[in-house]
């Protein structure tokens, strides 16, 4: 993969019609790919952990903060987190591909300075196996 301008990863979440609308004035942007190993370590392990393949719990989670811009994007993820309702989302990072799947947003945080823009900030967990798709 080539360098890339981060303004490029885009946050994607499906409207009701089955579009994706992009949440608009995201600055930053974050995607983690999380694996918890199940530890077998034993008494016969020599002192060294083990760790059983294929095991645990694996989570994606995508946060980001930015600046108030679209009200169709604003109002989407306002409901979702109040509803507590599943969303199909899509990350993309341009030259290596696109994470898509249900999504729960576990975090909306606002804030904003005195001489200063508002500002919010959004965490979401994957609720479902999400598909990888290289690009």
């Amino acid at each position: 993969m080539s360098a890339q301008r981060g303004s490029e990863m885009l946050l994607k979440i499906k409207t009701g019609e089955g579009d994706y609308v992009t949440v608009a004035g995201l600055r930053t942007k974050t995607l983690r790919l999380n694996a918890r190993p199940v530890d077998v370590t034993d008494t016969a392990s020599q002192g060294w952990k083990e760790l059983l393949p294929g095991a645990g719990i694996r989570t994606a989670e995508i946060s980001g903060t930015g600046v108030f811009r679209d009200a169709v994007s604003d109002t989407l993820i306002r409901s979702a987190f109040f509803d507590q309702s599943a969303q199909d989302c899509r990350f993309i990072i341009p030259g290596f591909g696109q994470i898509d799947g249900v999504f729960l947003i576990t975090g909306l945080n606002y804030a904003g300075a005195y001489n200063g823009e508002a500002q919010f900030e959004l965490s979401l967990a994957s609720a479902a196996l999400p598909e990888f798709t290289a690009l």
